[in-house]
Formats: structure tokens, C-alpha cells, sequence
């Protein structure tokens, strides 16, 4: 068995342990180079010393000789399989990896009784929602299941929570590489401005065949760009389609760069990947063949040339490049100034940010660096400069509100100064509007001159709101007119009548600002106080 690290061996733990809780779906989370298939390989391995057949469960060809791979060099486990004209059946390994496709079909799946397999993994878990897996699972009712995967999210936005009922275990990207098992990141954003305004959502991505439409003027430009870096990485790119991509390479060609072009109708997909991996070709492109089930540690630049707003199918793409390899310093991520109205599009920032927020701040650094950054700095600048922003906007809200709270009068003062017991001691009573006070009604005390943020409910403010308007119709002082009184000594200004307020008020303004000598505010009271 081969020795795992230490956060791997968490997830095994976690798995087994969900399992053993009764929680028979359970999902792990793990970036993409941080050994997802050795995880799953030590847990088949621990599942058929309990005794159980196990299926390993996948879409793609590449991922079933992978799995198949990695589990006998890391096990000593070998496998059957159930795909096309290969079977299980008769078989004595307790372990198959199975096509999806194939499994998923009546009349093979009916050949298996529903508790043949006691135990299911599912590789790149996140496609587990489609109908060919939900077809496959639901035969084998009582079946652990184990969905891994690099990307949770989907492009359909359906949540993979409808099917796995806990997340086990989760390793994020930021973790595996200050842990130092997955290679640092950096991001440069090019001053090249790409248009895709006017491109259109499909199945909830830009629609792949308008991204070709709209890529395709700026080709030339961006192989510049690519060929300079090229020059000393290794370097995949990622187009939205195949003419696309046969077209970007021939430009890369004719500029001199070694350049290789893959797709699923490529006869000698194979040999080009194997003569890139040994260094025969410095580009590689392809039109999204290459996001799941290829390893080659040593590309070292990424080029997305397929905008998504698909977070997991950005990290997948990423993920080509993040394994750690000899010579290798670090990942360069080459990134585009995209023209569109969406806040959604996938950028570096999406890799290793939680916070929106901070996400815009770090996108906005590296557009105005243009220099390559590396992500953990750029987050932490942008952490840094959102937090500043922050608290230079909460001081200015402060300010204002002070300021603004400065004009206002408090509503228990003004209880106080007009002398009302009830209002100061006022307690909703049992069907009263509990709710808090809207808008509306803040703005009502307000233009009352009564700071409204200190009202709790509607019911208060109702009441507040009513005794303001019945002074107002038996023509008594204002709050503001009170309030301005008090703080020049003046005493039950609360009975005065507005006219007498304004009297006062009027004789301090032309005595600039000043209370006149002759008159004692502790003492005065102005005729007829009602």
C-alpha cells in the first residue's frame, strides 16, 4: 500500500467514517494533482478487505485506465471491466471499472442483481447528476457511494446535494499549495481586449460556436503574446472550438513556435500528447478535450481562450498546469481582458478567493499591474486594499450618519422635553406591528427632525409619528426648535408653542447666535405658555 499524505489520509478517514454513520452518499472535494485516485484507490482497497465488490464508475476511457492504473501501483489490486465487449462476469477481482455509458444500458444492467456491487465510486463526481449515472445508482440501492471530484459546480447550476447527502472531506487549492504539494500560481492579465458582449447563454455558459465567432480577430494578437511566453514554458491553451484550435496552432506555427493541435476526431491524439509530454512541442491547443483525465506535470502556462462562467470548468482548465514537477518553479496563467457586462466570468481570482469582493479588487490589481503575480500576494493585497476600502466607506457612512444624527433629535429626549410619560415609557402591546420600522416611516420622523434609526418597531413608530402630528395641528414647539432651546439653557420649551420658539430663535440669530444679555434662560418664560 502506498504511504499516503497526511491530508489524504483525512479523507480516507472521513470517507469511511460517513459510511459508517449510515450516511451512504458522500462526496470529497479535492483540487485537481493532489491525488483524488490514490484516495479512492485506498478506499477500494479498504472496502474489498471488508468483502465488498467495488465499482469504480466513470465516463471517459482515460479515467478508467487511470483508475485501473493507479489502483494496482498503489494497491497491488487488478481489475475487470464493464465496458463495450468487456465484462466482469466471471471474473474473480472484486474490484471493476466500469463505462457509464455502457453499465447504463437495460438489458447489461438488468444482468446484475441489485446488491452485486456493495460499494461505488464515481469518478469525477461532478457529472453523477446526468441521467446514465442516476440510471446506474439507482439499481444498486444500498450501495456506499463515493463521488470525488476537483469541481463541485456545474454548468447547469444543479446542486450535486440532491444526490450526496455530506461532504466527507474537502482540500482546497490555496491548502495544497502553501502545503507545498501542488506548484504557486501566478496570473498576468494582457491589455488585449477581447469583445464578447454580444455572445449569448447556452445550457448557462457562453455559447462555445459565438466565443469562435468572437475570438477569432484577435487570434493573431494573442499568439503573439502566447509565442513570446512560449518561448520558456510549456504551455497548454484551451479554445472554444476545434476549427478554432487548428486555427490558433497553424498561426503559432507560422511565427515559428513548436505547436501541436488535439481534439476527439484526432487519429494520433496519443502520440502527439505523448511527443508534448517528452518536450517535441512547446503549445499544445485543443478545444476542451484536455480538462479531465490528462496528466503532464511539466506544462507550466495556461491560456484560456474559452471565457466560462462555470467556476469548475475554469479550475479544471487551471488544473492542467498545477502539478508540481523537476525544474518547474511555478504556473503562469496568461489572462485576457474580456469586454462583458458579466461579473460572473471566470478569472484567476475565482481560484483561490471566497469573497466577492475581494475577488473584483484582486481582477481590477492585476489588470492595472499587467505584471505576472503570483494569486497568494494578489489575494492578499486585494484582502488588504478591500478591508481599507471598507473602513474608509464605514468612517464616511459614520460621519455622515453623525452628522446627520447631529441635526436629529433622539426620540427619548424629545419624550422627555415634552414632558410625556407615555411616549418615553412606550411598550408595544400583544397584536401591536413588531416588525421594524420602513423607510418610509424613518423618513416621516425624520422630516419631524426625530432620529428614526432609534425606533425598534412600527408600532413605536406609529405612535411617535401620531403625537408628532397632533402637536403639529395644536400648533406646539418643534423637536429641532427644542432641542436648540435646551442646549442653550431655556427650560420647558416642550409647552412653548412653535410661534414663541421661533420668536426666541429669531432674537438669538440676529444677536449672532448669541442669547441676548437681558434674557435668562434659566428663568424665562414667554407669555401665554400654554
Amino acid at each position: 500500500m502506498m504511504e499516503l499524505r497526511p491530508y489524504q489520509n483525512d479523507c480516507v478517514n472521513a470517507v469511511l467514517g460517513d459510511w459508517d454513520s449510515g450516511i451512504l452518499r458522500t462526496l470529497a472535494v479535492l483540487p485537481t494533482g493532489t491525488g483524488k485516485t490514490i484516495c479512492f484507490s485506498a478506499i477500494t482497497a479498504k472496502e474489498v478487505s471488508a468483502g465488498r465488490r467495488v465499482l469504480i464508475l466513470a465516463h471517459r476511457a482515460e479515467l478508467l485506465d487511470q483508475a485501473a492504473d493507479k489502483l494496482n501501483r498503489s494497491t497491488g489490486l487488478r481489475c475487470a471491466r464493464e465496458k463495450a465487449e468487456e465484462s466482469c462476469f466471471g471474473s474473480w477481482y472484486r474490484v471493476t471499472v466500469g463505462s457509464v455509458q455502457s453499465l447504463c444500458r437495460p438489458q447489461r444492467l438488468e444482468k446484475f442483481s441489485d446488491d452485486y456491487f456493495g460499494t461505488i465510486i464515481i469518478d469525477e463526481a461532478h457529472h453523477a447528476l446526468s441521467t446514465t449515472y442516476q440510471t446506474v445508482l439507482e439499481h444498486f440501492p444500498r450501495a456506499r457511494v463515493l463521488g470525488v471530484t476537483a469541481t463541485p459546480e456545474r454548468g447547469d447550476h444543479r446542486n450535486l446535494g440532491s444526490f450526496f447527502k455530506h461532504l466527507a472531506y474537502e482540500y482546497t487549492l490555496p491548502d495544497a499549495i502553501k502545503e507545498g504539494f501542488l506548484c504557486k500560481i501566478k496570473a498576468q492579465t494582457i491589455p488585449l481586449q477581447i469583445d464578447i458582449s454580444d455572445v449569448s447563454i447556452q445550457s448557462g455558459d457562453f455559447a462555445a460556436s459565438q466565443v469562435g465567432s468572437a475570438l477569432d480577430p484577435y487570434l493573431d494578437q494573442i499568439a503573439k503574446v502566447v509565442a513570446e511566453v512560449a518561448q520558456t514554458r510549456k504551455t497548454v491553451v484551451f479554445l472554444p472550438l476545434i476549427a478554432t484550435s487548428q486555427k490558433f496552432c497553424r498561426i503559432l506555427t507560422e511565427l515559428g513556435i513548436k505547436a501541436a493541435e488535439v481534439n476527439g476526431t484526432s487519429d494520433d491524439r496519443e502520440e502527439v500528447l505523448k511527443d508534448f509530454d517528452a518536450g517535441k512541442y512547446q503549445v499544445l491547443c485543443n478545444s476542451m478535450l484536455l480538462t479531465e483525465g490528462w496528466d503532464c506535470p511539466s506544462v507550466s502556462c495556461v491560456v484560456v481562450l474559452r471565457p466560462t462562467k462555470v467556476r469548475g470548468l475554469y479550475c479544471q482548465m487551471v488544473g492542467r498546469g498545477t502539478r508540481l514537477a523537476e525544474g518547474k518553479e511555478d504556473l503562469l496563467i496568461l489572462d485576457f481582458l474580456w469586454l462583458t457586462d458579466r461579473l460572473d466570468l471566470c478569472r484567476p481570482a475565482c481560484l483561490i478567493c471566497k469573497d466577492e469582493e475581494v475577488s473584483q479588487k484582486m481582477t481590477k490589481n492585476l489588470e492595472e499591474s499587467g505584471a505576472a503575480v503570483d494569486l497568494e500576494e494578489a489575494e492578499q493585497k486585494a484582502e488588504s486594499d478591500t478591508i481599507a476600502e471598507r473602513e474608509a466607506k464605514l468612517a464616511e457612512q459614520l460621519a455622515r450618519m453623525r452628522k446627520r444624527k447631529a441635526k436629529l433629535v433622539d426620540p427619548l429626549q424629545y419624550a422627555f422635553s415634552i414632558q410625556s410619560l407615555e411616549l418615553a415609557e412606550y411598550q408595544p402591546e400583544l397584536g401591536d406591528d413588531m416588525s421594524a420600522p420602513d423607510q418610509k416611516m424613518i423618513d416621516a420622523l425624520e422630516q419631524f427632525g426625530i432620529f428614526g434609526d432609534q425606533i425598534a418597531t412600527q408600532a413605536e413608530a406609529k405612535f411617535l409619528l401620531s403625537t408628532l402630528r397632533e402637536r403639529q395641528f395644536q400648533g406646539l414647539a418643534r423637536p429641532k426648535q427644542i432641542r436648540q432651546l435646551e442646549q442653550r439653557g431655556f427650560r420647558n420649551v416642550g409647552q412653548w408653542t412653535f410661534e414663541q420658539a421661533s420668536a426666541m430663535i429669531g432674537q438669538i440669530a440676529a444677536n449672532n447666535w448669541k442669547t441676548p444679555y437681558y434674557i435668562n434662560p434659566a428663568t424665562y418664560v414667554p407669555d401665554e405658555v400654554i
